[in-house]
């Protein structure tokens, strides 16, 4: 199978530090991850000053703060993003930010991003995806708390991007009893697209199982630390683990391999040594009557097949055998 593209989602897990930031980058190059993505958006133009924070939220961080207030002090500046992307190219790892609003889709289309990614809570914002079409990138699209429908309708506004759906649950961090992963499998019979799965669960179970139902594009948030504070670290990986997860999911598609069923090369040398091959039971004379009182089936098998055991018994013996000689 083509290799999995693996995005580690360092999201918002800098905490609003630039040398936070760096060292999350350095961790999802040394774990293997092929891109590490951001977040880029105003606090000013995605939210009101008294939008209430969400559950999760309210739990990893100061209860009295605002959503604007929290969002405020984790941007990263228009600087920090070009500093950030120059570094992902000295680590070689492709640098990716999610937009949250259409000013931060011209900013992050001017840096030259290969693609968009487009966050479950966008799905349903026309001028954001107009934006987005308009650019004729390709698009990774979650899918979280989406319908079908929605996402029928969020396609047709994109109809100028190729488009690869990520199937996620928004929650922080969600249940396996949320996870529904045969949905993604939904999603690539009723649109035709590549399908891939955006992980919000605890450990690195659920993405591995993802890769091996079809999943040609995994992310996953990490932290190098789930004891800080701040929105997402209790739901991400830490650096060790992220490193787990990507060695799990390329093992995971070397053993996919390609669908055939025949001998793989590793085994071939085996076979010989635990088939097995008709032989003589005890000795046997030449010109005796080959019976099933007579005959047996014993390893090696580079001798006549058992399955021509029908062919064999009620034959004349042609020659003297030795017991366990094949015949």
């Amino acid at each position: 199978m083509d290799k999995t593209f693996i995005i580690a989602e360092a999201g918002v897990n800098h905490n609003g530090s630039f040398e936070l930031a760096k060292k999350l980058i350095d961790a999802a190059a040394d774990a293997g991850a092929d891109c590490v993505k951001f977040q880029t958006f105003k606090a000013d133009t995605i939210v009101s000053k008294s939008a209430r924070k969400a559950e999760y939220q309210q739990k990893t961080t100061d209860a009295a703060e605002s959503q604007y207030q929290m969002l405020k002090r984790l941007e990263l500046s228009e600087s920090d993003h070009r500093e950030l992307q120059k570094y992902c190219r000295e680590k070689g790892i492709m640098f990716l930010s999610t937009p949250f609003d259409v000013v931060s889709i011209d900013f992050l289309d001017s840096l030259g991003l290969e693609c968009f990614k487009i966050p479950s809570g966008e799905i349903t914002n026309l001028p954001y995806l107009r934006k987005v079409n308009s650019k004729h990138k390709p698009v990774i699209m979650s899918t979280g708390m989406a319908t079908l429908n929605e996402i029928k309708e969020a396609l047709a506004v994109l109809k100028d991007c190729p488009v690869s759906l990520m199937h996620c649950t928004t929650e922080y961090p969600c249940p396996f009893e949320g996870v529904n992963l045969k949905a993604m499998l939904t999603m690539r019979d009723a649109f035709h697209l590549p399908v891939g799965y955006s992980d919000h669960t605890k450990g690195i179970e659920v993405p591995i199982a993802a890769v091996a139902m079809g999943a040609t594009i995994i992310e996953k948030h990490f932290t190098l630390d789930r004891n800080m504070e701040g929105p997402d670290h209790k739901a991400s990986l830490e650096p060790d683990e992220l490193k787990a997860m990507v060695a799990a999911i390329r093992h995971i598609e070397a053993a996919l391999g390609t669908g055939e069923k025949e001998p793989a090369e590793c085994e071939k040398k085996n076979i010989t040594v635990v088939r097995k091959s008709i032989v003589a039971k005890r000795a046997i004379k030449k010109g005796e009557l080959l019976t099933e009182e007579n005959l047996t089936v014993k390893r090696p098998g580079d001798g006549i097949s058992p399955m021509k055991w029908d062919e064999v018994v009620r034959t004349i013996a042609k020659r003297d055998y030795a017991e366990d000689e094949k015949i």
